[in-house]
């Protein structure tokens, strides 16, 4: 129990440290590269924040753990929203774009029924898996085109002030290299992080007899969401909430289209029915409550970061006392 909490700390630190380096990697390959913040939270930190759950997913279910597999996803976009923008926002109002109301949100969304409509069945197999792979892939590429777009007509502009701030203080060509190693480090210690805090928190937890089904959607999906935490925490307290609501949002959409759609591809995925007839409702609730929230006014205020938090304790609360 000792070694389970130790690697519970370790984790957190590896965590904190990886976020802050993510982050600023991130915002320096932004300026280097003149694409809008909202962009590299679409893609690199979104991903990046994500691999943890892509690594969890796949072992678990090359290991004959599908509870654990889709539980870890589900439960991780349901953590995002409730949680993590619930609790960035109580930190600093998190002002939103243009195209997060207009194209990501509708994809989250699409992502979020799509799940439920492919599992079903009680399986995702390996053709929707490829579907699924396919639409990330193409998102990723239009939101890229979107984002190099907005720049090249002086949209993309504003908040590089900020960006410099963020980043590393270094905006020339010459700093690629520091910036994009910052990226890989800051990976690397968010998914060494995290696997250390989910070996210790599952450590913790299994003298509880809880099924893999709920820790999948407690547990391992808060120990793998933590990176994304760390990072749109780090991100609001920098100035970045472009990068903060764009790093939950991209990793929703990277955990349903990517990290299942890649699980499937590999190994036909069964879904648990209580997922199915219950989780899969919660995260597309979650994900419906977040566009009037986002579209009045165009943030989403502390007052609305509360109601998200509150919202995601209840659905802890029922899937604990369920257990």
């Amino acid at each position: 129990m000792i070694v389970d909490w130790l690697l519970v700390l370790v984790g957190l630190v590896l965590l904190v440290a990886g976020g802050e380096a993510l982050v600023r990697g991130a915002s320096g390959v932004a300026l280097i590269a003149r694409v809008v913040p909202a962009v590299i939270g679409l893609t690199i930190v979104a991903a990046g924040t994500s691999m943890p759950e892509l690594v969890v997913s796949t072992q678990a279910a090359l290991e004959g753990s599908p509870g654990l597999a889709v539980g870890n996803v589900v439960g991780s976009n349901i953590f995002n929203i409730g949680a993590i923008l619930g609790l960035t926002a109580l930190l600093a109002p998190l002002p939103i774009q243009g195209n997060t109301v207009r194209l990501e949100w509708p994809v989250m969304m699409l992502a979020a029924l799509q799940l439920h409509l492919l599992s079903r069945d009680g399986i995702v197999d390996r053709l929707e898996g490829a579907f699924l792979l396919g639409a990330m892939v193409a998102f990723t590429a239009y939101a890229v085109w979107l984002g190099r777009m907005a720049t090249a007509d002086g949209g993309g502009t504003d908040g590089t002030g900020q960006l410099a701030t963020a980043s590393f203080g270094r905006v020339g060509r010459a700093a690629l290299a520091p910036n994009l190693a910052a990226i890989g480090i800051g990976i690397g210690l968010l998914a060494g992080g995290s696997t250390a805090l989910v070996r210790g928190a599952v450590g913790v937890a299994s003298g509880l007899g809880v099924s893999e089904t709920v820790i999948g959607l407690t547990i391992v999906s808060a120990g793998t969401s933590t990176p994304e935490l760390v990072t749109s925490l780090m991100a609001a307290r920098r100035g970045q909430a472009d990068l903060a609501v764009g790093n939950v949002v991209g990793s929703n959409i990277f955990n349903v289209l990517g990290i299942l759609g890649a699980t499937a591809l590999i190994l036909p995925l069964p879904v648990p029915p209580e997922i199915i007839a219950r989780d899969n409702g919660w995260m597309i609730a979650a994900s419906l409550l977040l566009f009037p929230l986002m579209r009045s006014g165009m943030r989403v205020t502390r007052a609305e970061g509360a109601v998200l938090l509150v919202g995601f304790c209840v659905y802890t609360t029922l899937l604990l006392r369920a257990a």
